[in-house]
């Protein structure tokens, strides 16, 4: 139910909308190339069921996950309408 100038549907399409990006950004951030044998960071042996399951991983599972807990993304989509600034 659309108000306002938003056409009908409107609300639906902003919401595959912001999912279709979150989706290609997931996939840019994707390791991609041959497996590295040794950690870029700390210089661990990567596992071989690990290089398999990732083609392309560059971090051990600790090194990875130390970079995915400082790792953040945010929408530049105002999620609040705007409504704050018409009112201004």
């Amino acid at each position: 139910m659309a108000g306002g100038w938003a056409k009908d549907g409107a609300e639906q399409e902003q919401i595959e909308s912001t999912l279709e990006e979150g989706v290609e950004w997931a996939r840019s951030q994707l390791p991609s190339g041959e497996s590295r044998h040794h950690c870029e960071e700390c210089e661990a042996v990567i596992p071989e069921p690990r290089r398999k399951a990732l083609p392309g991983v560059r971090l051990c599972v600790a090194c990875q996950t130390e970079q995915d807990k400082h790792a953040s993304r945010t929408s530049g989509y105002n999620r609040r309408g705007s409504k704050d600034s018409q009112l201004r």
